[in-house]
């Protein structure tokens, strides 16, 4: 395993630990094999990409949009970081102590943002060990009265990282920043 990979690997396992240990709970096994353990490693993937992309931008570009009305760099960051809070409290995690939709445009400091991020993907990764194999066709209720299994809500969290992990990609090379983990050098 790569150093960044041992530093997602432990930063998931203590915001795991720390869900588990506010409710009371030990923290789960991650599962071996299944659709979780894919998820699991999704979660890392996707996550670790974020985080890296967030650290290799300057700080002075949190603030660039690409036109008016569309989110900003650090908007960007915060907005996965409010949805990785909202929808795993949709399978019964509590959200981030401080997130709300307002964060994307109160929340402004690089450091503090990528803060937040890791601490997310720490939430969203806690999602997929909160759910059992067994649970994984049960419904919940999402935004306002829409159901979702919580299947479909792993997976919305997973799309919802992606979608915006491709937006910070096309945020940073216009901005001249070669994602670390594309790099020739790597």
């Amino acid at each position: 395993m790569s150093p960044h990979g041992h530093r997602r690997f432990a930063l998931a396992f203590l915001g795991v630990t720390l869900v588990a240990a506010a409710r009371g709970q030990t923290p789960p096994a991650a599962p071996a094999a299944g659709f979780r353990a894919e998820y699991l490693s999704e979660v890392d993937d996707v996550g670790g990409k974020l985080v890296e992309l967030a650290e290799a931008m300057p700080a002075d570009k949190y603030g660039w949009r690409p036109a008016p009305g569309v989110r900003s760099v650090g908007e960007v960051y915060m907005h996965v970081v409010a949805g990785d809070s909202t929808l795993p409290s949709f399978l019964g995690l509590k959200r981030i102590e401080g997130i709300s939709r307002e964060s994307e445009k109160t929340v402004t400091d690089k450091a503090q943002i990528v803060e937040l991020l890791k601490k997310a993907i720490a939430n969203a990764k806690a999602a997929g060990l909160a759910v059992t194999d067994a649970d994984l066709d049960k419904k919940v209720k999402t935004f306002g009265d829409r159901e979702m299994t919580e299947r479909q809500v792993l997976v919305r969290i997973l799309v919802h990282m992606h979608e915006h992990l491709g937006q910070s990609i096309a945020y940073a090379r216009m901005n001249g920043i070669v994602p670390p983990w594309s790099r020739s050098d790597s």
